[in-house]
């Protein structure tokens, strides 16, 4: 006879497999959840568990034909605390089911929080988690888990290590700077490499270490990368690229075609850096300009997104990555709403064809969600004109828009080199006339546009060629006071003369995520309208600009609901 534990196994994976056929059949099989009206904050296609505290995203990873994400998580309330490791599956990166927490903090070295990490597939394969906790003394140290079954096909279930922690902080490592272990790769030594987030001697600093066999691990005597320019970098991420391909890298490659970046969080943003790395004595060089806290390093996002995590999907040989979207509201409102914190929507990422920075776009299996279309093609857009979008759901919409601009004279000349592009954006908001630009979208805008969200383009022209400025206005996205209305800004480096201006924006409730020059800049927003919501909501294109562009293509797509399905 069954005993009775693997008759639980059997129905759980008798309803997954139910459930799972709903799914791809567009059955909506979530569970219970506020209604719209009640919870106009709620997405519709974003990961978010149906209450409670989310923030960084922690050991995604593709095993057995089963997406997996791992997330930092309150089961007890929507505010920080408590922290352990959500866990959830898919097979798309679209719909999920959600599990019980794998990590929980009960142990001595993680009672005060089971804090981020990485997951790496050891050789078997075999995967393993290597995670920060915070110990009953609130150091911070870093610890293994490893799958109780190898062979239950959701993982479910974790065990810590009995020899944990691992390391602890010890000479010039200060107790709470010491976090956040990355993926490991393997070293032509046949050796395990990791890097941890710290602060040393006031520098943030990747500190490496080594290992045979990922239990046992050894500090470099130099660290992979530092600045003096930065204070404690978190969440490091270690990777190579290769050009002229969007195809991923498994994390442990090196050749002479390869390049590697570096990505640290720091300043409430996700700064990153290309250069060259040496496996053999550990050494990376950066080719573009060294990590410093400035709006014109190169970000992953310029708008509202940190602590993001990759992973290599072998099955697309894609490198895929996701960013934590925290708040922009208050704390009050989380606990209104029982609720705080969504992750970005999974990004393709991979190294444009100059070399010189990274492209990122989502995921083709949004493609799936998307519904009805609007479609208009070669429409000029007239000095001062604006433009309805019709016949979409514009609270939860998937839109393309591209423009085309002709006789760029007597435009305005800015310096890029020291001009800060999120200020140029505050400077010259969406209200201010130029001779081109502002042209772009107004998202989540009400009837009479007392409350609008924009994304628009400019364009000046530098010492050397022209620039393109991108921004995302928040300020007038809200009647409400209480609310963040930031403005962010970035350039795109493409030339307007000879390429149209590309925008896509996922709009999806409180959330809008927008790709400039077709994902070589990003800028992500949280937004808290109270007129503009759900199908109160509205879509437009502008032209405030004293020159007339040319709309060549804009496809505007309703978008379905993901289905996130509690089943642990």
């Amino acid at each position: 006879m069954c005993s009775e534990r693997r008759v639980k196994e059997i129905l759980g994976i008798w309803v997954l497999s139910l459930c799972l056929v709903w799914v791809q059949n567009g059955v909506g099989v979530h569970s219970s959840s506020p209604t719209e009206e009640s919870q106009p904050y709620r997405t519709g296609f974003h990961f978010q568990p149906p209450k409670n505290w989310i923030n960084d995203p922690n050991g995604p990873m593709y095993f057995n034909g089963v997406y997996h994400l791992f997330y930092q998580y309150n089961p007890y309330g929507p505010l920080w605390g408590n922290i352990s490791w959500g866990h959830s599956i898919s097979y798309d990166l679209v719909n999920w089911f959600l599990l019980e927490p794998a990590l929980s903090p009960k142990e001595p070295y993680d009672i005060n929080g089971c804090l981020s990490g990485s997951a790496t597939i050891l050789p078997g394969p075999r995967p393993i988690i290597l995670y920060t906790g915070q110990d009953v003394n609130n150091s911070q140290v870093q610890n293994l888990a490893f799958p109780k079954n190898l062979s239950d096909p959701l993982l479910k279930e974790w065990i810590k290590w009995s020899g944990n922690p691992l390391l602890t902080p010890v000479d010039d490592i200060k107790a709470g700077q010491f976090r956040d272990p990355s993926t490991a790769w393997m070293g032509p030594d046949g050796k395990w490499r990791i890097v941890i987030g710290s602060e040393i001697d006031g520098h943030g600093t990747a500190l490496l270490y080594r290992s045979t066999n990922g239990t046992k691990w050894i500090r470099s005597k130099k660290p992979l990368h530092f600045s003096s320019k930065t204070g404690m970098w978190e969440c490091p991420d270690f990777y190579p690229v290769t050009n002229g391909d969007k195809k991923g890298l498994d994390t442990s490659v090196q050749g002479n075609n390869t390049l590697h970046v570096l990505k640290v969080s720091f300043n409430s943003r996700e700064y990153y850096v290309i250069g060259t790395y040496d496996p053999i004595k550990d050494k990376f060089s950066v080719v573009t300009n060294d990590f410093m806290v400035s709006n014109t390093q190169f970000q992953y996002d310029y708008g509202r997104y940190y602590a993001s995590k990759s992973f290599y999907d072998s099955v697309n040989q894609r490198r895929v990555i996701w960013g934590w979207v925290n708040e922009g509201d208050s704390e009050s409102d989380a606990v209104k709403k029982g609720w705080s914190g969504l992750q970005s929507f999974p990004r393709s990422i991979w190294l444009s064809n100059n070399r010189k920075q990274l492209v990122q776009w989502p995921v083709d299996e949004i493609l799936k969600l998307r519904t009805k279309q609007v479609n208009i093609t070669n429409r000029e857009l007239a000095a001062g004109e604006l433009l309805k979008i019709p016949s979409i759901t514009a609270s939860q919409a998937d839109v393309e828009v591209s423009f085309s601009l002709t006789n760029l004279t007597e435009i305005e000349l800015i310096d890029s080199e020291v001009v800060d592009p999120q200020l140029l954006c505050a400077q010259k908001n969406v209200s201010i006339s130029g001779k081109f630009g502002p042209f772009g979208m107004l998202i989540l805008a009400s009837k009479n546009l007392t409350e609008q969200t924009a994304v628009f383009f400019r364009v000046f022209k530098g010492p050397n060629k022209f620039l393109v400025l991108m921004c995302s206005d928040q300020s007038r996205s809200s009647i409400a006071q209480e609310v963040d209305k930031s403005i962010y800004g970035a350039f795109l480096d493409l030339d307007p003369l000879h390429e149209k201006i590309p925008l896509r924006s996922l709009i999806d409730h409180s959330i809008v995520e927008s790709f400039g020059g077709e994902g070589i800049a990003c800028i992500t927003s949280r937004v808290y309208p109270k007129l503009a919501i759900n199908e109160q909501a509205e879509l437009y294109v502008f032209n405030n600009g004293t020159q007339s562009v040319t709309m060549s293509t804009l496809n505007a797509w309703s978008m379905k609901r993901a289905q996130i399905v509690p089943i642990g």
